[in-house]
């Protein structure tokens, strides 16, 4: 993998699309070309059931574990060779040193599936060219030039097919360092200067050929990476082998114009997620896919969790990394983190499997994930609650259905529930059931009908525009949890953050912001030509929020009112953004 390469791969793909349009159907070796909608939707069918498996990066890599000659390599650990530019012949030395003699892949796959995971993705081979398995296509593989000297794939497809779990292989088909394939940033050694597509015909297809031939039903999955150099000749002598395994799945980082099945942001969740396409987040647990002995730097598991409620609630897969040792042991911090997720998926697990996209924009509190019958007569939302509501009442903004029933997931418990003028109110316990994320069961009547909440003023005039509510624009992100609920990812002065309500008594008003920051910056809120400017506070972090009041006053006429906030772009720095409110000035 090559997160902190991310740019890379995007441009990589814009390339690609620039250099050859979407391969049609007429000219493309594609076996899917002429696939039906239906005869997509039911091939994709288990992966979107899935929505949650284990990416394993693990190869040669893991030897070094991130330090050469005695010093630490800065980035990612499968990338050690080229970051650190090392020749070849030293990093071929290091098969030597690969001896996974504590590699169990019964065990593997049984913690992927207690963790709740439904499919398994493995680095085949990444961009050193190492081989995981027996190939005839190149020396550099496990069988020959380790002393462990046996295919580790084959006995993770045995036991995937034994707990019920699919398989996929990652293959790198671009980048090859050591068989001649392209190499970011360009070669460093004598050695690696090779034809490609010498390398793409003797090397990239007889290998792909082989794991889509040697391992019974899987691959399920093949996991392509970085399409920069891939031209359409060349993509169409990979993509014909598709064939050899029909109903694979298959990616967009193939290059040469082809779309694949899904898309593969690396290391974010995108904020709505991807309009008419099968999307899936890959992410470390760290910050780093291959094993680096030093990299602590673990996520929590509540932030592994509501990645995965954040995802699917967008419609998506979570594919989480684990980077397991030379020896063939996943690092002890990963598998506690998956033993946790496993034990709120065994109580949640059907608020995520199998669920789709959330009806709703924004949740104050949380995320929701749903389920619609085959007859659409009913839909079950899943209610996601983060922020466990202190006065016992679970607002459902803006949910027009009739509500049939409304439970607590965890014990069954069934909960009272009424109808309100800006959607419908649950009462829920005093105590969440989980501290991390709730599930609150709601089943309505009919397709999910959302009615977007009106920000209205208070009775004192006050009008207060909360972070949840606000229309974004750009990059932004509404953030939840840990400390957060705010406007986040204020990376590009650009982005604006805007809120649209009605004022009954109009007048002049103050305008006070709450925001968090490390920098001082200038912004301003704007309403039609009217603007006021403020300078955010340095509060030392993006978790600590200070309220402060902006120079000058808006005044407002009665009638729907659009308030903006904009960065002043010079030298803007981030800031976080919960609230905007307009208090009357007189």
């Amino acid at each position: 993998m090559n997160s902190i390469k991310s740019k890379l791969v995007m441009a990589g793909l814009l390339l690609a699309g620039l250099a050859s349009a979407i391969v049609s159907a007429a000219d493309s070796p594609d076996p899917y070309a002429n696939e039906t909608p239906a005869q997509h939707d039911a091939r994709m069918a288990w992966w979107r059931d899935a929505r949650f498996g284990m990416f394993i990066h693990w190869g040669v890599y893991s030897v070094p574990a991130g330090t050469y000659h005695g010093q630490q390599i800065p980035g990612i650990g499968e990338w050690i060779m080229n970051s650190g530019k090392i020749p070849m012949a030293e990093y071929q030395a290091y098969a030597k040193e690969y001896n996974p003699v504590k590699y169990n892949a019964d065990d593997w796959v049984r913690l992927a599936k207690a963790a709740g995971m439904r499919y398994i993705v493995i680095t085949a081979k990444h961009h050193d060219g190492f081989a995981n398995f027996e190939t005839q296509a190149s020396p550099w593989n496990i069988v020959q030039a380790t002393p462990y000297g046996r295919d580790v794939l084959k006995p993770l497809a045995a036991a995937c097919r034994k707990y019920h779990l699919k398989l996929g292989f990652y293959y790198s088909q671009e980048q090859d360092w050591n068989n001649g394939g392209a190499a970011y940033g360009g070669k460093w050694d004598p050695a690696q200067q090779h034809d490609m597509d010498d390398y793409i015909d003797h090397v990239a297809v007889p290998q792909v050929k082989e794991l889509l031939s040697n391992y019974g039903e899987f691959p399920a999955v093949l996991w392509w990476d970085t399409p920069t150099d891939m031209t359409k000749e060349r993509a169409d002598r990979l993509i014909a082998l598709l064939q050899l395994k029909p109903g694979i799945i298959h990616n967009n980082r193939m290059g040469g114009g082809y779309k694949g099945d899904t898309e593969t942001p690396e290391q974010s969740i995108p904020a709505t997620g991807f309009a008419g396409r099968d999307w899936e987040t890959c992410m470390t647990m760290n910050d780093t896919w291959g094993y680096k002995s030093y990299d602590q730097n673990w996520k929590s598991t509540e932030t592994i969790l509501r990645n995965l409620v954040d995802i699917a609630s967008k419609g998506g897969n979570y594919l989480l990394n684990v980077g397991p040792t030379s020896e063939g042991l996943i690092p002890e911090a990963s598998v506690e983190r998956l033993q946790a997720v496993g034990a709120w998926m065994k109580v949640n697990g059907e608020a995520i499997y199998g669920t789709t996209a959330s009806p709703f924009s924004k949740l104050p509190w949380g995320r929701c994930t749903k389920k619609i019958s085959a007859d659409g007569k009913t839909t079950t939302l899943y209610l996601h609650v983060f922020n466990w509501p202190t006065n016992g009442s679970l607002m459902v903004p803006g949910l027009n259905n009739s509500v049939a029933s409304a439970r607590l997931l965890a014990t069954g418990k069934k909960l009272k529930f009424s109808r309100t003028e800006g959607g419908v109110e649950v009462k829920v316990p005093a105590t969440a059931p989980d501290a991390i994320s709730s599930t609150v069961v709601l089943k309505i009547k009919g397709t999910p009908e959302i009615v977007a909440p009106f920000i209205r003023q208070a009775a004192d005039g006050t009008v207060r525009l909360p972070a949840s509510e606000a229309k974004l624009q750009g990059g932004l992100q509404y953030e939840i949890g840990a400390g957060k609920d705010n406007v986040g990812y204020w990376l590009d002065p650009a982005d604006t953050a805007s809120w649209t309500f009605k004022v009954d008594r109009p007048g002049k008003f103050k305008v006070i912001a709450e925001i968090a920051a490390v920098a001082s910056e200038n912004f301003e809120v704007m309403v039609g030509d009217q603007q006021v400017s403020g300078t955010a506070p340095v509060t030392t972090d993006y978790i600590t929020f200070e309220p402060i009041d902006l120079t000058g006053t808006l005044e407002l006429a009665a009638g729907k009112v659009t308030l903006t906030v904009k960065p002043v772009a010079e030298g803007w720095h981030p800031m976080n953004l919960r609230s905007v409110v307009l208090m009357p000035a007189d």
